[in-house]
């Protein structure tokens, strides 16, 4: 039995332990993983916080009942208060987010970006009647934080379920369908329904096969179903506006209550 090692006062000795030459290597890796980690986290509660607002600045939008038109004050004010706040949540996380760091967050910041997409090209839609371009998109994001092609084309997925909210509210409340009139020529006129359907053309003729097991063919083969029948339900509603509307009185307006008229989804 090995002799037990004691100090003066008689006891124990700890053992001493012989300090590895990996040990000062290993606690660089935690080091870094806790850095990985802090950063990870702040950047999904950032993103959280982006999508909570973007929605908000959504809700505000869905208020408007006309085309290329200024928003009303009260809701620009709003917009423009929650826009601020967003701005901040991405300068806060914009360090975090340059060189490959971009890409190895991109999941974590990408369902903000969506959200926050999904905001400004409803905006610039009520604002213009146009789709808004990645190019007009990036440049309304603080240096450091990029859009991608990805986040782009989703975002615009989902906008076509808030145009769908707006026209089909707007039927409703005004007994019109939601457009404009560019010229005195028929050909020129263009109203919502006519800019879903070239949205679906432009979407079903996306080829993401080559990318069929990515984050952006797995979102876009959800997605695609819910945007079809996004156009289908605002095309049901003028058909019943339009249509079945001629054999209605002067004055009726689509009745929402109405089992056979398509409902207004919930936020």
């Amino acid at each position: 039995m090995p002799a037990v090692k004691r100090h003066r006062d008689g006891a124990e000795k700890e053992k001493e332990v012989a300090a590895s030459p990996f040990m000062p290597m290993f606690e660089s890796f935690r080091d870094e993983l806790d850095e990985h980690h802090d950063r990870r986290e702040g950047i999904i509660k950032a993103s959280r916080d982006i999508t909570a607002a973007s929605k908000k600045i959504i809700f505000s939008l869905q208020r408007v009942r006309t085309l290329k038109s200024d928003i009303p004050p009260k809701i620009a004010t709003e917009i423009k208060d929650r826009g601020a706040g967003m701005r901040i949540q991405f300068e806060s996380i914009a360090a975090d987010l340059t060189g490959i760091n971009a890409w190895r967050y991109q999941r974590q910041i990408s369902p903000g970006i969506q959200e926050f997409m999904e905001a400004i090209s409803f905006e610039h839609y009520l604002r213009t009647q146009k789709l808004i371009t990645l190019e007009e998109a990036s440049k309304t994001l603080p240096a450091g934080v990029d859009l991608t092609g990805d986040d782009y084309v989703l975002g615009i997925f989902d906008l076509v379920g808030e145009l769908m909210r707006f026209a089909i509210t707007t039927m409703a409340t005004t007994g019109t369908l939601p457009g404009s009139k560019s010229g005195e020529n028929f050909a020129e006129e263009r109203d919502i329904l006519m800019d879903l359907r070239v949205l679906r053309t432009a979407f079903e003729a996306l080829d993401t096969t080559s990318c069929g097991g990515t984050g952006l063919g797995k979102d876009v083969e959800k997605k695609m179903e819910v945007m079809k029948t996004c156009v289908e339900k605002v095309e049901t509603a003028v058909y019943g506006m339009i249509i079945r509307g001629r054999e209605r009185p002067k004055g009726w307006v689509p009745d929402l209550a109405d089992d056979r008229a398509p409902p207004v989804e919930s936020y």
